[in-house]
């Protein structure tokens, strides 16, 4: 099975929510607070929705405490996940 493996740094409490890759480094603001885990569910959420993949598919590997996390996507490889969210950004 395909999966990625995606370094992010999420921007809690921003005033909309968005994703964009910069420097091998997904960037996500999210609008949530950084509290009771709420900033990693809607992030999930943002994700599956930018992907167009199921939630289960997204799984936090690394930081789940902090700013810096690293995701797994199963079910799609590097290209595809590039393009997906590269159709996101240009909308």
């Amino acid at each position: 099975m395909e999966e990625c493996i995606v370094n992010v740094k999420v921007m809690p409490k921003s005033s909309k929510n968005s994703a964009k890759l910069e420097n091998g480094v997904l960037r996500v603001h999210l609008n949530a607070p950084p509290v009771d885990g709420k900033a990693n569910k809607a992030l999930i959420e943002l994700l599956a929705e930018i992907l167009h993949i199921s939630k289960s598919s997204i799984e936090i590997v690394r930081g789940e405490k902090g700013r810096n996390k690293q995701i797994k996507i199963k079910g799609l490889d590097d290209a595809m996940f590039k393009k997906r969210l590269e159709a996101y950004n240009n909308k």
